[in-house]
């Protein structure tokens, strides 16, 4: 998976793909020639949605992508998150789709089970990161997974769906044995003959 985590700067092609999203794509294109570090707001819904995990389970599912699946689009790291770029209408099936597989669903000591993960479609914007390879510190966006091409494969909701619920599979430990009860009385019989 660490070859997929050396992430180039976004080619120009990749650019041009991003820009496509928002209402003025020369506009952000030049901005970006003049800015190249600078992250710009886009809309989601038309070119791609995006599909926000907490960091730690972002990478578990990009490693189960990666790993065992067909790859991922784009990916990009932002204040704690992992965003996924995703087909679009993405984000308006993969919410029923989680409550099928009763995600997010409490377990046997009352937490949640599997983190939140948050759609972003149709009327949503996210922040992309800036397509320079070394962006400054401050902006908090980074790409992991950037994007090279004029037209990206982006993975729908069927197939994030399967690499999050892998990724909770081992971030949670499940058993067929109900928890230990912890009064109960313990003796070692180890040792009989």
């Amino acid at each position: 998976m660490s070859s997929c985590l050396d992430a180039a700067g976004v080619t120009p092609d990749g650019a041009a793909w991003l820009a496509s999203a928002g209402t003025y794509p020369r506009t952000t294109l030049a901005f970006w020639e003049e800015r190249p570090d600078a992250p710009v707001v886009l809309p989601c819904g038309s070119v791609f949605d995006v599909v926000s995990a907490p960091a730690m389970f972002g990478r578990r599912m990009l490693a189960r992508l990666w790993d065992d699946g067909p790859g991922s689009g784009p990916v990009a790291a932002f204040r704690g998150r992992m965003l996924l770029f995703a087909a679009p209408g993405t984000a308006q099936r993969l919410p029923s789709l989680m409550s099928w597989e009763e995600w997010g669903a409490p377990g046997q000591d009352g937490t949640p089970a599997a983190p939140p993960l948050l759609c972003h479609g149709n009327g949503d914007a996210v922040t992309v990161p800036a397509p320079a390879r070394i962006a400054p510190a401050s902006a908090g966006a980074r790409w992991l997974v950037a994007p090279d091409t004029r037209h990206p494969w982006l993975p729908g909701p069927e197939i994030l769906l399967w690499a999050a619920v892998r990724a909770a599979r081992t971030a949670v430990r499940i058993s067929i044995f109900p928890p230990a009860d912890l009064d109960a009385k313990v003796y070692d019989v180890s040792r009989r003959r």
